[in-house]
């Protein structure tokens, strides 16, 4: 305490204090009567915060030589503190200095809390040291709110102490500015003792100055339940206080509980300010309410605060995010229709277009015409331009953008320099990623996560799984989203070993009910193959959103379980649950797989009609997929000449897929001429129309098309399949004799398809897409990397374990027969993952039912 006083009093004195003398001079003469008028003006003026006229007013009376009570001076003061005017604030304290009048506690008083409101800690203290025995609870308080206000909470409760050994007994104003002080996590111990104050002053319940301090107090502290106690035992709120408990609410995600507490506020009698509305709009958008949005849309232009600039930026977002069909056609009416704009407003509506609509030259479009004016980007602005960077792959317009945020000089700003690895990473430039992250100048979590984010998303397991050991052996404690992207890189792969191991930290972490994991651990055991599994982290939920549903449905539609599926989404309708784009892809893509026509029809139409979701190119493709598996091939053809979007290359490849699939060759000529247009260095074109003419016997096309490919220096995928053993993973090409174990592996294999030809196994040797003799075509069926894959899990593992295997291309029809053998003969269960859905074969069935 003695340390505190002693810094109080070292503080050399500021220019402006008065001297020793001036505090003694004799009273002022009388004053004139006719100055009379003068005075009242000068006094009203200060009160109604005109301090420019004021000062005119003083002018004149200094003019006259005539003296000017301290009244007039405070009441001066007054206006400068309300409209933190320093520099006026400084003139009226040096005439107050030439003046001659002595100070009292009053006049003091308001030029602490001056200097204070306006930064200048300095002349504060100064003002207060002099004042020596005059120092009142007003003065004490105010030097308090002053370090408060300057952010030196430390400073502030040293004083407060001070205070108190002294004898002085703090009022309503000291407590609240204290408990301001104690916002900071760091003194929240000292808080916590000061409500034990509050409470027995009766200032918790009755002064709602103290209660608002002690709810903001809580809830920078992240105890939410207390605030709200002190709130609503509160016996007279105000506006500032219903704000406060609002805005907080919707800043730490408690987003229907601020809906809640708008309503009663409105209720009430109250009239929301901007603050409030702009709080209650924002929670909206988390809760992706957009009736509810529009309805305070409504409210905010009835009362008069739609020209808002807060309010404004909170509309922008909320359309943004809650729109119907993610369109930003109403979030760029709000913003177009601002008044003015500043960088929140430029950032809320470039953030929507590269979030919500995905329209991401837009975003750039309106980033540049932002960089012609005079409002500069701020640190917020330039990640979301990088994320639009980073969805185009456009490193290149990245590295510009980049080269901007150094000249304004926030290249050290780790935000923009997790969104430059992001943009890096999403472009395929691991390389530049992870230079831009070693040049990062500290590093956190988010950084961490941006790098294990984009080796997941450039397929690069085992460099996210070295990042993740980097950030447990750091002791950063790895957070949800690097678990979620842990997972996916897992299910990726196909490694339900390390999906599991991870699994287990997540429980002992304290994961268990963080609904983003939970929606991970659904996708990561759905896509390794244990739909059990995902079904009971999926029953176990308490909570679950659109996610959730999505990633379920998703599961049985890969597993080919497609009336579980359709269960599942109806049940979702059911819960009240609004569907998105993401579902219907899923729920459509069910039907595809089993052939449920009628119904994939009956859904598709009622994605616009029912939940106001307008169809994308995805939900085309799915219908045509749909409609061409099931044989219909000249429906599908005909639907996407009638559709109301120009056809991209996937619905064209989806429709050649069925033509390969159905032998028509006549429509997929057709369809490999549209993808041709469209992409002429797409390699897929040409070996599916290749591979049609093939099954067709039509070999010199067949000729011309792989001719065509060396021409373009186009090269097909190879056929890859692995299988992980004792968390080890094992990959096979076709032919493949590079494994350790090839011989016992191929030995296996020749003595698997000799026990299955006895049951009744016939190699189909028109998968066999070359010219050659028939002998060596059954010969080129063995060589398959899935059969060699399903070979070494038998040697490998033991029944009745189920053999898993993944492939990076779609099975073909004679290992899938093969595979169906193989597992009546043995007795086991295989589990087969191709690029487009799941297999799952036991005794002699496929889960597909042949309809794949």
């Amino acid at each position: 305490m003695a340390s505190t006083l002693h810094v109080l009093t070292q503080i050399p004195s500021h220019p402006l204090k008065p001297s020793p003398t001036s505090r003694q001079n004799p009273s002022p003469p009388a004053k004139p009567s006719h100055l009379k008028p003068i005075k009242k003006h000068l006094t009203r003026l200060a009160d109604s915060s005109r301090c420019d006229e004021d000062r005119s007013v003083l002018d004149i009376t200094t003019e006259l030589d005539a003296p000017v009570e301290l009244r007039a001076y405070s009441s001066l003061l007054r206006s400068c503190i309300r409209s933190r005017d320093l520099h006026h604030g400084r003139l009226i304290h040096r005439r107050l200095l030439l003046s001659g009048l002595p100070f009292d506690s009053v006049i003091s008083n308001s030029l602490i809390t001056l200097y204070s409101k306006c930064g200048d800690w300095d002349s504060a203290l100064s003002v207060f040291n002099q004042m020596g025995e005059e120092r009142d609870v007003v003065s004490w308080t105010a030097m308090i709110s002053a370090a408060t206000e300057n952010n030196m909470q430390g400073r502030a409760l040293s004083i407060f102490l001070e205070m108190l050994d002294l004898g002085l007994i703090p009022n309503e104003f000291t407590i609240s500015s204290v408990l301001h002080a104690c916002s900071n996590p760091d003194f929240s111990k000292v808080g916590i003792l000061l409500v034990g104050s509050a409470i027995k002053t009766g200032f918790c319940k009755r002064n709602a100055s103290v209660a608002g301090a002690l709810i903001d107090m809580f809830a920078k502290n992240g105890d939410l339940a207390s605030a709200r106690r002190v709130f609503d035992e509160l016996l007279e709120r105000n506006e500032v206080v219903w704000t406060l408990m609002i805005t907080r609410y919707a800043q730490h995600g408690f987003c229907l509980d601020a809906v809640k507490l708008f309503e009663e506020l409105v209720f009430d009698d109250f009239v929301p300010d901007q603050y409030s509305l702009s709080s209650v709009i924002s929670a909206c958008s988390e809760l992706e309410s957009v009736l509810l949005g529009k309805q305070l849309h409504s409210l905010a232009i009835r009362i008069g605060f739609v020209s808002d600039v807060c309010v404004g930026c909170s509309l922008v977002n909320m359309y943004a995010k809650c729109a119907e069909g993610g369109t930003m056609v109403d979030s760029r009416k709000v913003f177009d229709r601002m008044p003015q704009h500043n960088v929140m407003s430029w950032t809320a509506i470039i953030s929507g277009y590269v979030q919500g609509d995905r329209n991401d030259e837009h975003a750039l479009s309106l980033f540049l015409k932002m960089l012609e004016g005079k409002i500069k980007p701020n640190h917020f602005t330039y990640s979301s331009i990088l994320k639009a960077c980073a969805n185009l792959s456009n490193a290149e317009l990245g590295k510009q953008v980049y080269a901007h945020v150094i000249k304004s000089g926030l290249a050290f700003v780790n935000f923009v320099g997790n969104s430059l690895v992001t943009m890096f990473a999403n472009s395929g430039r691991m390389e530049d990623a992870c230079k831009a992250f070693e040049v990062l100048y500290e590093k956190n979590l988010v950084s961490y996560n941006a790098l294990v984010d984009g080796y997941v998303k450039n397929s690069n397991s085992e460099g996210a799984f070295e990042i993740f050991q980097q950030i447990e052996s750091m002791n950063l404690g790895a957070n949800a989203f690097t678990f979620a992207s842990l997972l996916s890189s897992a299910a990726s792969i196909g490694v339900m070993s390390k999906g599991q191991k991870l699994h287990g930290q997540l429980l002992k972490m304290g994961f268990e009910s963080d609904i983003c994991i939970n929606n991970a651990l659904i996708s990561m055991y759905s896509r390794c193959g244990n739909t059990e599994e995902a079904c009971s982290v999926f029953d176990e939920m308490r909570y679950r959103n659109v996610i959730s549903w999505t990633s379920m449905i998703t599961g049985f539609a890969k597993h080919g379980d497609g009336h579980c599926a359709l269960q599942l989404f109806h049940e979702m309708l059911s819960t009240g649950l609004r569907p998105n784009e993401v579902t219907y892809v899923a729920v459509l893509s069910a039907c595809s797989h089993v052939g449920l026509v009628r119904e994939g029809l009956k859904i598709f139409h009622s994605m616009q009609r029912d939940h106001g979701l307008v169809p994308r190119m995805e939900h085309y493709a799915c219908m045509v997929d749909l409609l061409g598996r099931s044989g219909c091939v000249e429906e599908a053809f005909k639907f996407i000449t009638s559709m109301p979007l120009k056809a991209d290359v996937l619905v064209w490849k989806t429709l050649l897929g069925a033509c390969r699939l159905h032998q028509n060759v006549r429509l997929g000529e057709i369809a490999t001429m549209n993808i041709v247009e469209l992409d002429p260095s797409d390699p897929a074109a040409y070996i599916l129309l290749s591979n049609l003419y093939a099954v067709a016997g039509r070999w010199q096309d067949v000729a011309k098309m792989r001719s065509r490919l060396k021409e373009m220096k186009l090269s097909k995928e190879a056929g890859m399949s692995w299988i992980e053993v004792e968390k080890r993973i094992h990959k096979f090409h076709v032919a493949d004799t590079s494994h350790p174990q090839a011989q016992e592996i191929f030995k296996k294999l020749d003595e698997l398809v000799d026990e299955i030809k006895i049951i009744g196994y016939v190699p189909d040797i028109d998968c066999v897409l070359h010219d050659v003799e028939e002998d060596l075509k059954e010969q080129y069926l063995l060589q398959h990397s899935e059969k060699i894959a399903v070979a070494f899990g038998l040697l490998s593992t033991k029944s009745p374990r189920p053999i898993r295997v993944f492939k990076n291309l779609r099975v073909c029809g004679d290992c899938h027969t093969a595979i169906k053998f193989i597992s009546m003969k043995t007795s086991r269960e295989i589990i087969l993952r191709d690029s487009n859905r799941f297999h799952r074969f036991r005794n002699g069935e496929c889960s597909c039912g042949d309809y794949w």
